[in-house]
């Protein structure tokens, strides 16, 4: 493909489409989490100061295609890129991750917020978040007669109720069996990634009869075209 292209980062399958793009093309990571070394594009890593500033960019680097593969609970870094697209009169796609659906034996409740999660929370004793580093913010508030897990990428302090583990997917079944046994996990908390490496932890769940508080999707921009698939983006990209 002639058009130049900045991939917006933040899934695992970013970084199928990032490996084949060539050196033209710009790969953009938030910084969170591993750097890619083995990429024949380019790689930026960091911020571009909202909308404004990631239109500019697009117009200074001749950016000719930009395709958001965050994550789905990126909001708003997707609606900076459709906004951002739109202002440099750039084309914009997205890679939309499709999300888990519920099975037969599943006990999920959505919820729309942390204030409804919390609420839904005050029956149990033992949740496990995998809802990365947001729970962090509210260690204070930890009831009394409950004891967080919080499962993020990277290990770091919690308090006497909480504790933090680093761990990065993907996740074995057996050893997500081995955290709810270990943890008395009775509550799993999570966000509906739809990601198919930290898929486990809902089997094990359904398994467990153990509850699942899902935290609801935002809703996202609407943009050119959109795509459910990697297959089915890079088969646009390279007609």
């Amino acid at each position: 493909m002639s058009a130049r292209i900045l991939l917006l980062g933040g899934v695992t399958e970013a970084l199928a489409i990032a490996r084949r793009l060539g050196p033209e093309h710009v790969y953009s990571l938030a910084g969170i989490g591993r750097v890619p070394q083995d990429l024949d594009c380019q790689v930026r890593v960091g911020g571009y100061g909202g909308a404004e500033g990631l239109a500019n960019y697009l117009r200074e680097a001749g950016i000719d295609l930009l395709i958001d593969a965050t994550h789905p609970y990126a909001a708003q870094i997707s609606r900076n890129a459709a906004q951002a697209a739109r202002s440099a009169g750039v084309t914009c796609w997205a890679l939309r991750r499709p999300a888990w659906q519920a099975q037969a034996g599943d006990d999920w409740r959505e919820v729309a917020d942390w204030a409804g999660l919390i609420e839904a929370l005050k029956p149990f004793a033992r949740p496990l978040f995998t809802l990365g580093r947001e729970p962090l913010q509210h260690l204070d508030e930890i009831p009394s007669h409950q004891f967080w897990t919080l499962r993020a990428l990277e290990a770091c302090p919690g308090n006497e109720r909480c504790e933090v583990i680093g761990a990065r997917g993907p996740f074995d079944i057996d050893a997500e069996r081995a955290l709810f046994a270990r943890r008395r996990v009775d509550v799993l908390v999570s966000k509906n990634s739809g990601s198919v490496a930290t898929e486990p932890k809902l089997e094990v769940a359904r398994e467990l009869g153990v509850p699942v508080l899902v935290l609801r999707r935002p809703e996202l921009p609407a943009v050119d075209r959109e795509f459910f698939a990697v297959d089915a983006l890079l088969a646009a990209l390279f007609l």
